[in-house]
């Protein structure tokens, strides 16, 4: 499609992350900062989509002692040790696999962050604010390969 004298391109990229504690935040943003560069788009969106439910996107300030203040505050919105339907395998007859895990605290947790973030794109370059950092929040107690999706659409 034409803009004006531009076109409009999409690029999509599958970003693998290894996790193995929760909850945890690991900082993806020099990875998608990259998948941006080599899209070569100038000007656009990135959208950063985790293809789970219990693996969440958000920006936020890569500092410790915050990182470890939000992991205490997802564990006592959704404690680990509550009592979840969700893990009780005597019952649930849904979306159940071999090696389940009980998680119904990691599927609560990600009620307060979300799937996705779009980040603007100008002049080929992520537009993050000063401390702004594009995390997986892994809540899931379980070690994981996590994919992410970066779709990237611009000109």
């Amino acid at each position: 499609m034409k803009l004006g004298e531009a076109i409009l391109k999409t690029s999509v990229f599958t970003l693998e992350v290894h996790t193995g504690r929760s909850p945890a935040f690991f900082d993806i943003t020099d990875d998608v900062s990259d998948r941006v560069r080599r899209s070569d788009t100038r000007n656009g969106f990135a959208l950063v989509f985790s293809k789970h439910t219990t693996a969440a996107i958000t920006i936020q300030e890569n500092e410790p002692l915050l990182i470890t203040d939000m992991c205490s505050t997802l564990e006592r919105f959704a404690p680990r040790n509550s009592h979840y339907r969700h893990n009780d395998f005597a019952v649930r007859t849904v979306h159940m696999h071999e090696d389940e895990c009980p998680n119904g605290h990691s599927h609560c947790q990600h009620l307060v962050l979300g799937t996705s973030e779009t980040i603007p794109v100008i002049d080929g370059c992520l537009a993050l604010g000063e401390f702004q950092r594009i995390f997986v929040v892994e809540l899931d107690p379980e070690k994981m390969r996590r994919q992410v999706l970066v779709q990237i659409m611009g000109v």
